[in-house]
């Protein structure tokens, strides 16, 4: 099965890493956003809320990241 991922671009948003603008596309799969910069390839993940408290009941988690 082949399905595609809608990427949508972050007008005005500028890479943490490369400090690129306008790179970042932000996706969504199985309720995590990923934003993920095109040009150098950082991502950044969060899971939806419903999601998070399902997974992080048994793992231990040093940060969150929280746009």
């Amino acid at each position: 099965m082949n399905t595609r991922i809608k990427k949508r671009f972050i007008a005005g948003a500028i890479c943490p890493k490369c400090n690129a603008l306008d790179t970042m596309a932000l996706t969504k799969e199985d309720g995590v956003e990923k934003v993920t910069c095109v040009s150098c390839g950082e991502q950044m993940v969060q899971a939806e809320e419903q999601v998070e408290k399902e997974v992080r009941q048994h793992e231990q988690v040093i940060g969150v990241f929280k746009p």
